[in-house]
């Protein structure tokens, strides 16, 4: 037995030895390191290549920038830990959300998801990943039922729309409109945002002397704009999102001046996009409404620094205030992976006992980011709720301060 003993623990030191001589190996670094590198998934699922894009785009980049951060941060090399992103082009679809969110949850490397822009794709989304106990941060699905779903693994690092909405109205309040005319896009966030914006405008003493839905990528507003033109209101309220590809907002706003109403149109963060400006024409578009979650960047806590990142990374682009929201989200993930690798071993992060620990850490977030303090409610929103107001002020969005 002894003899038996001497010889299992020679075989056993040979393979340590071997074992560690192809570590060695395999790390390539130098000086004989035995350092292991282990790369997670972070996903992104947005609209890339059709449907809001300028939201979608926007978010990537932002969320390719915080991965690049942190690969080179001291957290990473210390945990031995690298990122990878994984794009998920939902198209402002909630089928094709569902799709991709499908997709990241049977990614047995992926940590969690920066997903979706689009309130009806979040959604709608939600459903798998709580299914799949997966993690989801929305960085700019603002409708409120999102996060009153009951799941707990679900969270967003933007405002909601019952908070946008009354802002709107707020704001319409004191720059002197008495009257409003209520259009929506049929989306569960168009139409949360009009039915938030309208309770606290008559709550003002406001009047709503017209309201109307239209459809997902309508692009005929004649019948809309003369009704409107009679009834003669001072303002024109908006829910929904500016591109052709889903509320066309951006041709709603060209036809109405065409057709006569010579009013500004307000909306929420659906507008706000240099594509709306474009779209609409630079001559309809101005003096033209948007509030949106967050703060300009410039503005942010750690907005000159983002900024400066963001810019060097992605030469001639701007970072606009979702692009802020989206780095934020990503960090979230990011920060609770090193925890969950900590505390159970970075082999057992997507493990199933990892996963629930993923999203106990994202609940617990608790960081300055560039938005602010980031932490989340028992329901998964952001304690950290913004809106600014903005306005088409020569061809760009211009903040307007609340005075």
């Amino acid at each position: 037995m002894k003899r038996n003993h001497r010889i299992a623990f020679g075989v056993m030191a040979a393979l340590l030895t071997l074992a560690l001589a192809l570590t060695g190996c395999g790390s390539g670094g130098g000086g004989g390191s035995t350092a292991k590198t282990t790369t997670f998934n972070v996903g992104f699922g947005g609209p890339i290549t059709q449907g809001d894009v300028s939201f979608g785009q926007g978010g990537l980049r932002a969320v390719q920038l915080a991965i690049a951060n942190a690969n080179k941060s001291q957290a990473a090399k210390d945990a031995g830990i690298q990122f990878k992103v994984v794009q998920g082009d939902d198209q402002s679809l909630a089928d094709v959300g569902t799709t991709v969110a499908q997709g990241f949850v049977s990614d047995k490397n992926m940590v969690g998801a920066v997903a979706h822009f689009n309130s009806t794709v979040s959604i709608a989304a939600s459903k798998v990943y709580h299914e799949n106990n997966f993690v989801q941060i929305s960085y700019g699905s603002t409708n409120p039922a999102l996060t009153q779903q009951g799941f707990n693994n679900v969270f967003r690092t933007c405002a909601t729309d019952d908070l946008q909405g009354p802002t709107g109205a707020n704001r319409a309040t004191k720059l002197g409109f008495k009257s409003v005319a209520l259009v929506d896009d049929s989306s569960p966030y168009g139409q949360g945002l009009v039915a938030a914006f309208k309770t606290q405008f008559i709550k003002n003493g406001g009047k709503v002397v017209y309201q109307t839905s239209t459809q997902q990528k309508q692009n005929d507003f004649t019948a809309v704009a003369t009704k409107i033109a009679s009834v003669k209101p001072d303002l024109v309220y908006f829910g929904g999102t500016y591109s052709p590809d889903t509320g066309a907002g951006a041709l709603l706003c060209k036809q109405l001046k065409s057709g006569g109403v010579t009013v500004p149109m307000m909306g929420g963060d659906g507008l706000y996009a240099p594509e709306f400006i474009t779209q609409a024409g630079a001559t309809a578009a101005e003096g033209s409404y948007a509030t949106c979650p967050g703060m300009p960047v410039e503005l942010l806590p750690n907005g000159k620094q983002f900024a400066s990142d963001y810019e060097a990374m992605f030469p001639g682009k701007t970072p606009a205030p979702f692009d802020a929201y989206a780095y934020d989200a990503a960090n979230a993930i990011i920060n609770a992976t090193y925890k969950v690798a900590k505390d159970l071993g970075t082999n057992r992060v997507t493990s199933p006992a990892g996963r629930d620990a993923l999203i106990k850490a994202v609940a617990a977030s608790n960081f300055d980011g560039v938005t602010g303090k980031v932490s989340f409610d028992k329901k998964g929103d952001n304690n950290n709720r913004v809106i600014t107001l903005y306005k088409v002020v020569g061809g760009k969005w211009v903040a307007q301060p609340d005075n």
